[in-house]
Parts: C-alpha cells; structure tokens; sequence
C-alpha cells in the first residue's frame, strides 16, 4: 500500500485543484488507483475536480462535500483534503447511486453493480466507503439496502456529506462530477483486513422517553406532550440556558439517544418548530426509547482514541498505512478548539501511520461485532494496512 495525502487552503478552485494534485504526483510513484476528495462548498465542484483528475490521473475519484476538513498536519474549515491510495495487492471500484428520496433499492443496487467482490473469491476481505447526500436521508435504510445487496459481506464505513453548517445542499463526488440526491461507495478488496472502528463518548442524562409521534426525522411528541417540553424539563433540572428562538447551542449539548443493541445510537436536533416537534439530523422511528444525552470534549476525545484502538485490534498484528476519520460537525461546534483534543487522540493512537478526515452530517458504520448504522455525533475510522 502506498499512499499521498494533500490539503489546500487556497479558495481558487482550479489552482486548489493543480495543487492538490501536484502534491499527490510528487509523493506516489505512478498513479493513483483511488482518490478521495473532501472539499468546502466554497470551491465550484466541476472546476476542482476536472482540474485534479487531469492533474494527478487517479483511475477512480469519489468523495463528498465537507463542513470541516483535517489532515495529519492540520484541521481547518473551507478547504479541500485528498487521499491517494495504490495497491497492487488490492482491488478498487467505485458505485453510483441517485434519487435517494424516491428509491434507495434501486440507489443500492445501483451502488453495488459495480462491486466485484460480490462473485470474485479472490480477497479475504470485503469494505467499502460509503459516502451520501445526508440532506436527502434515508440513510439508514440505504445502508440496510446495500447489506442486503452484499448478502452482510461487506463492512461499511463514511459519512454524510456536508455544506460548512449550513445545512442547505449537499454533494457527493463520483468521477469529475458532484451530485446531490445521491450516493457513492469505493470497494475494496484486500487480503489484509481493513480496521473499522465507531464510538462516541455520550452517556444518559435524563429519563428515558417514549418517541410516541414522528415522521422520519421530525419528532411531534415524546410521552405523549409535545417534543419541546422534554427538552425544557431538562434544561431546568440541568441549570441550562434553552433559547426557543435560538435552541440549537443547547441543541448540541442535549442529543437524543435512541436505545438500541444495548447501546444508543446518536440523533442531533436541528430546528424547533412553532408546534413544539423538533426536526434531528437523521431518522428518530415511532415508537423508539430515547434518552438526552450529555457530553464533554474529553469523552469526545476518548471516544476517538477508542474507535481508533479497536480498528486496530481487527487488522491481525497488520502495522496501519493511513486511515480514514469521520466526525459530525455537531462535535467541532459544539467542542470549539477543543476539538484539536479529539484529532491528538487519535494521532497518537495512530503513529506512524497519517489520517485524512472531514466533518460530516451523520457517520456510518458496519461490520462485524460493532454497533451500527447510521449515527451522529459518533468517531467512525477506517484503517488501511501496510
């Protein structure tokens, strides 16, 4: 495995593009088998990434739009990070899967068309990146979809893509081309097993509660009275401030939990509407148990260093090459610079090999012996071997 990392600050999209790929041609020898791109909203999509396949002439390209972006050697917002990957002992493809809204079967088996590991008996072992429109949802059941598909052969690891925290469009990349209402997945098959880890450092803090009337991600009523009035008890048995006319500081302080696997599985609330129902950044099902959640910017940390240690453990005494980190952009609000805690945690579990990352909406995680899904507020890491 050899691999090339780039980070850009610049905001011209074409000289982003050559720059980026002008680093990734003078540190691998010969050309990429796969690259993945995370970039700022800021760029023109089209321009930076025509620019960077001529530049450095990967023979794939996904990846996603971002709202934070990070590297072994810095984290900053607005800008552009790529990963160039090279194997001869590895096998790449890449899938495209649109009109998540109206049909994510046929999005998924779209995606897993272009999958060889399905019938090739070649590899040992089967992953796939998986990057998605978070602003059109379903995600969780695209990725029920593609288990499905893959007959549960696959482990699953990415994120939902981005817009800076503006929460207005989002884009996956797919060659030269970036699409919204879509998603992307980048196979590989490998005989060395790639190391998938996912954790987040939330613990209850409060009752736990009946989801008693929602509609995908809007959430109507919890016991029965509406969704608000949960998260006003709280902030007064908690002694904090919540703002109806500006509640999303409280908001990513008090996520919900959904309990589940013995384990609850993350749901940020984005908007309070004038009814009292909440809109969360993902699916929260009727009839679900719910905690509010507390945390802090060292769990946050310790949550990385542990998705980190335990993808480690999988790779079979593997020394790791490079990885791949998802955090939600939920966490960086909401942590500041503290966040630089979660991104030094994870280094040091890390050394020597480097990482490339971006802040997301939502992360997802599937494989064996892990909780998984679709989350939010939740480290998802995936490690390559040497």
């Amino acid at each position: 495995m050899n691999i090339a990392i780039a980070h850009t600050t610049n905001l011209d999209s074409r000289e982003a593009g050559e720059e980026l790929g002008r680093e990734i041609e003078a540190n691998l020898a010969g050309l990429p088998d796969a690259l993945i791109v995370f970039a700022s909203p800021r760029y023109d999509y089209k321009i930076l990434l025509e620019t960077l396949q001529s530049t450095c002439r990967p023979r794939l390209l996904v990846g996603c739009s971002s709202a934070g972006e990070f590297t072994s050697d810095s984290a900053q917002v607005e800008t552009a990070c790529v990963l160039a990957l090279q194997a001869d002992d590895m096998a790449f493809a890449a899938g495209l899967g649109e009109g998540l809204k109206a049909d994510r079967k046929q999005a998924a088996a779209d995606i897993v068309a272009a999958f060889g590991g399905i019938s090739n008996q070649q590899y040992a072992y089967r992953s796939a990146l998986v990057l998605t429109d978070a602003l059109a949802g379903f995600a969780d059941s695209l990725i029920e979809e593609i288990n499905l598909r893959t007959n549960g052969m696959y482990q699953l690891f990415g994120g939902g893509a981005g817009d800076d925290a503006k929460f207005q469009r989002t884009h996956v990349f797919f060659g030269t081309q970036a699409h919204t209402d879509a998603a992307v997945a980048l196979e590989i098959l490998s005989n060395k097993p790639i190391g998938v880890g996912v954790r987040h450092g939330w613990e209850p803090a409060g009752p736990a509660l009946r989801v008693t009337e929602s509609t995908g991600s809007r959430v109507l009523s919890l016991n029965a009275s509406p969704a608000v009035e949960a998260f006003q008890r709280h902030a007064e048995e908690s002694g904090q401030r919540f703002a109806l006319d500006e509640p999303l500081p409280f908001f990513l302080s008090n996520v919900l939990g959904i309990e589940t696997e013995g384990q609850h599985r993350l749901r940020v609330p984005l908007s309070l509407e004038a009814d009292g129902a909440i809109t969360f950044a993902a699916e929260v099902p009727e009839g679900s148990v719910v905690r509010i959640m507390r945390a802090s910017a060292m769990s946050a940390a310790e949550a990385a260093e542990k998705a980190a240690r335990h993808a480690l453990s999988q790779m079979d005494g593997h020394k790791p090459k490079a990885a791949i980190f998802f955090d939600c952009v939920a966490t960086r609000l909401r942590t500041g610079q503290d966040f630089g805690l979660e991104l030094k945690a994870l280094q040091n579990s890390l050394l020597p090999a480097r990482y490339i990352g971006c802040n997301t909406y939502g992360q997802i995680a599937r494989s064996e012996g892990q909780f998984g899904g679709f989350h939010n507020c939740t480290a998802v890491i995936g490690i390559f071997p040497e």
